[in-house]
This record gives C-alpha cells, structure tokens and sequence, in this order.
C-alpha cells in the first residue's frame, strides 16, 4: 500500500481481509476434503465448524506477516488455513454444554447442535490433529527445521501455557465466584486468546526464516493485537446484539466472568483498548509501508461490530 497507516483507508482493509477470508476458506476446503464412507459425518461437522463465516483475523495476520519477507501465497496459506483450523478447534470446544454451552457461532448452529455432543468433541480433536499434520507436510515449507518449528510454537500457544490453560483459569475463576484483579484478568486473557494470536503474527516471519529482530516485532505487535481484540470482543458481549456479533451477547456478565470491561467499567476498558491497539502498531515501524494493512487492522481491531 502507498497510503500511511494513519490515511489508511478502511476500505482498502476490508478488501483485503475479504480476499484473504474467500482464499483461507477455499485452502479449508481443500485441506478439510468431503469424502465418501462412514467418516464422512466427521469431516462434515469439521467443515461445518471451520469453513464459512468468522472474520479469519488469525489467517490474515499469517498472510500479512508472510508477505513481509515474501513468502510464497500457498505456503502461506497452508500455514493460515492451520491456525484457523486450530482456532475453529478452540470454539467448537468452547460452545460445549460442558464449558460455554452455546447455540449459536458466526451466525449458524454450533457443532453440537447442527450435529450432536460427541461427534463435536471429535470434530474439534480433528481439526486439532489436522491443524499439525498441515503444518508437518513438506508443501508447507521445504526445510524441514522450519515446519518443527510452526508447530512447536502452535504447540505452545494452544497448551497448558497457551489457549487450554487460559480455558483452565476462566473455568475457575467462574467457579470460585470472586473478582480477578486486573493483572490477573490479563494473564487470563493472554493465555485464552492472545497466545493464538501472538503465533498468527509471528508465523510468516518463521515461513520467511526473518532475522530474529524482526521476527520479535511481529510476535510483540500479535500480543499486544491478541489484547486489544479481546477487550473488543469483552465490549462487543456486553453492548452489541446477537444479530450483529452472529453469536449469542451478554454471556459474560450472566455467567460472571472476569472481564476487564466488568472490572473497569466499558469507557476505561474501551480506553486501555485503544493504548493497546496503537502500542500495536507501533511495533511495526521498521517495516515501513508494507506493515500498513497490518496498522490498520490494529484499529480495526477494536472499531468492529462484529
């Protein structure tokens, strides 16, 4: 893009997350095949729960950060399609009776609904293991010592340091029925979603093997992203209707959990969103014009309605 990050046009990333959501689904598509044989409910259900809908904020970001270091599109995309995969992993468990206990996911029944309990529990665990396979394949890059490493650092971000141990302390701070501090609240959130996130950004600079300062930035402009997006994400529960998030609204404050909106009120949070967003993007100034649609989508970020 030629335009700065503060004359980015809104228009110019819509387009492109656009794009970049059609291509990721098309890769799904691919990846998560319809085959013939009794299977063949699983692999619905996996497509039922990965492909369509959502905004696939986590592929752009590994698309944007290949791009950085030139990449190639389909390697990228593999890469992309992996971490959606895993994302759509993360909520297919998430939406379970026994955890969230939701009917609804970007504007269309939830897995175990459309289908019933177990098979969503196995269609999660697929999209899991096939998240890894995608990655371990040579067609995802050549050197070996590269593809380890994508999948030692999603390993990480969805592990018991990463996604499933943020799951573990939301799961008992609701339980325990007491107000989190706010540092507390924010190693909560770092860990349920923006340790994903972290990894999105960072994974194009370990496809385009990017010196490690580089490689840094990236990673610090995810975390910082991961924060601010769940702040937004804490606001849009609590002010916007179902029909505009496409997934049931007000959970949070109903079930009690520990939000930095809930703690600080929606205009403190909405404030503490909006330093994140542009620590964000201040990461990427030594990427110059390049890392513009990445800026702009740190705004984006806490400006959505969906």
């Amino acid at each position: 893009m030629s335009a700065r990050a503060d004359m980015a046009k809104p228009d110019d990333l819509r387009d492109a997350m656009a794009e970049a959501a059609a291509e990721i689904d098309q890769a799904l598509g691919i990846l998560i095949p319809r085959p013939e044989g009794p299977e063949a409910r699983l692999f619905e259900a996996m497509r039922h729960a990965a492909i369509g809908g959502g905004k696939r904020l986590r592929g752009f970001l590994v698309l944007e950060g290949a791009r950085q270091f030139g990449v190639a599109r389909d390697a990228a995309l593999r890469a992309a399609a992996a971490v959606e995969m895993l994302h759509a992993y993360s909520l297919v468990h998430d939406d379970l009776p026994c955890m969230d206990d939701d009917d609804l996911r970007r504007g269309k029944p939830t897995v175990h609904k459309a289908f019933d309990e177990a098979t969503a529990v196995l269609a999660g665990d697929a999209l899991q293991a096939n998240a890894f396979y995608v990655l371990a394949e040579p067609d995802t890059h050549p050197d070996p010592a590269v593809r380890a490493e994508l999948c030692r650092c999603l390993a990480r971000a969805a592990g018991p340091r990463g996604m499933c141990g943020g799951q573990m302390l939301d799961m008992l701070a609701e339980q325990a029925g007491e107000p989190l501090e706010e540092a507390e609240i924010g190693r909560l959130q770092l860990l349920k979603t923006g340790k994903l996130i972290e990894f999105a950004a960072e994974a194009g600079a370990i496809l385009g093997k990017a010196p490690w300062p580089m490689r840094q930035a990236l990673a610090a402009y995810g975390r910082d992203l991961g924060a601010a997006f769940q702040i937004a994400d804490d606001l849009l529960d609590a002010t916007a209707s179902a029909a505009e998030t496409g997934k049931r609204t007000g959970k949070d404050a109903a079930a009690g959990k520990a939000t930095l909106v809930g703690l600080l009120g929606i205009e403190r949070a909405r404030a503490q969103a909006e330093r994140l967003a542009a620590q964000a993007a201040a990461h990427l100034d030594a990427f110059g014009e390049r890392a513009d649609l990445l800026k702009a989508l740190a705004a984006y970020a806490i400006a959505r309605r969906t």
